[in-house]
């Protein structure tokens, strides 16, 4: 049987609808049926065209399978990531392609407790149902696994009054002083939730102002595919931020699991020195925790995280990763310079909404600005940002790297690809999962010059290869 495209390493993703369709939509249901032997999912979908239509035949499929189905509707991933632990169901699944283009669609799976499901961790073993069992049974066979009859029940829930406390658990709201915040939902499903935390807002008078920029959600995507990690999505978020002379801006992508933020000034700051700031906030709430932090840039996180007494942990590149890390470590928070930020009493799960909270409420307690308390950061450890190069043989290139700098490295770790530390200034090179290239950040200890020197040394003998 050919195997389909639209299963990856960390989740279902394809375009609509030669790799991803209403067909597979409802044999993914069922072969998740079969593999978590589950009794109650939790689904819900994004604002995607073809969300709704999804969803009801990945509903159809686990309701074949004898799986009762409970929808929350339209939602964000973390909405779903919620409501499976808050609800104590078997598993959850959210419809949605995220940063992907128009014409896609695809799924994240969670089973109980809101743990991954990926490539290492089942599936696989769901491809492997979908493709050999279910896809290779003719549609007229009578047999139990292709019975499209609904034998588990559907329920449609809501949720949000519970996620919309838990989110605001996370700070002292009425401790925010007077704030005005853009925030950016790029036409995606973050703005029912903004919505509500300002309703909340409201009626406790905490005294934040939220300026909305592309609020409606809109599967046409009419300014475009929300990914703010793109420099041309952040314009309007940046010029909103100038013209209302707000504190803080804030956008998401299209299933608001990632928040990007924006300094009074308009400015983009890189999701690496987020990762310090939330740190420090939340070791300021609980003094010693651990805090997981990848490879690809450090000295900055090391550095915030132990002047504020927590622990430093490093870990592998990837969500399951750092999840599968922080529950072994009991670790408090854990944050990728991808703007992926994970937190202990969010189930391990990653949220697009906390961050910025935690970020208002420092922000609130230093009485500083975004940019001073960033700005610091930058200036003891300016990085270069991840450099993407594509190459005939990464993994070579990659080697031939390392024996050039090794003899005079400090130390070397291979954690996630190379990380070399040469003293003042370090680099890590690591390899893509899915295509011929190799993804570059380089760092300096307060030598912006440096840096700068390093970083055109190493794309230069990269892309000479």
């Amino acid at each position: 049987m050919k195997s389909l495209n639209c299963f990856k390493s960390y989740d279902i993703r394809g375009r609509m609808p030669d790799e991803l369709n209403e067909d597979i939509a409802w044999r993914i249901g069922r072969a998740t049926a079969e593999y978590l032997k589950a009794d109650t999912v939790v689904v819900g979908g994004d604002i995607r065209l073809s969300s709704p239509s999804l969803k009801a035949a990945l509903s159809d499929g686990l309701r074949s399978g004898g799986v009762n189905v409970l929808d929350i509707g339209l939602c964000g991933t973390e909405e779903i990531y919620f409501a499976t632990s808050h609800l104590k169901v078997d598993g959850g699944i959210m419809v949605t392609a995220s940063h992907n283009p128009r014409d896609y669609n695809g799924m994240k799976l969670v089973r109980e407790d809101s743990k991954p499901v990926s490539g290492e961790t089942g599936l696989r073993e769901i491809q492997k149902l979908v493709e050999d069992t279910f896809v290779a049974a003719p549609l007229n066979d009578a047999s139990p696994i292709t019975d499209r009859s609904l034998k588990g029940d559907y329920k449609e829930v809501s949720v949000l009054d519970d996620y919309i406390d838990h989110m605001l658990g996370y700070i002292q709201p009425t401790r925010l002083k007077p704030m005005k915040l853009v925030v950016n939902a790029g036409n995606g499903a973050a703005g029912h939730v903004i919505d509500a935390i300002e309703a909340r807002f409201q009626s406790t008078s905490v005294p934040i102002e939220f300026i909305k920029v592309h609020h409606e959600p809109d599967g046409n995507f009419p300014h475009g595919i929300p990914n703010p990690l793109l420099p041309e999505c952040r314009q309007a978020t940046s010029d909103a931020v100038l013209e209302h002379q707000a504190d803080m801006g804030i956008a998401w992508d299209g299933d608001f699991d990632r928040c990007f933020l924006f300094d009074e000034k308009g400015q983009f700051i890189e999701g690496y020195y987020i990762v310090g700031l939330l740190g420090e906030a939340f070791l300021n709430h609980t003094p010693g925790a651990k805090i997981i932090h990848d490879p690809r840039l450090t000295w900055n996180t090391i550095d915030q995280v132990r002047s504020a007494g927590g622990e430093p942990v490093l870990c592998k590149t990837g969500h399951a990763f750092i999840k599968e890390r922080m529950r072994k470590e009991d670790a408090v928070y854990g944050g990728e310079m991808s703007a992926h930020h994970y937190f202990r009493d969010f189930a391990y799960c990653d949220s697009g909404m906390i961050p910025w909270l935690l970020v208002t409420e420092l922000l609130s307690q230093k009485g500083r600005t975004l940019s001073a308390l960033v700005a610091e950061r930058i200036d003891k450890f300016p990085a270069s940002g991840e450099i993407n190069s594509t190459v005939e043989n990464p993994a070579q290139t990659i080697e031939t790297i390392l024996i050039r700098y090794e003899q005079d490295a400090a130390e070397i770790d291979r954690t996630d690809g190379i990380s070399v530390d040469m003293g003042e200034w370090r680099f890590n090179l690591r390899m893509s999962n899915t295509e011929p290239v190799i993804r570059l950040n380089v760092e300096s200890r307060g030598d912006q010059a440096l840096m700068e020197e390093k970083t055109t040394e190493l794309v230069t003998l990269i892309r000479s290869h």
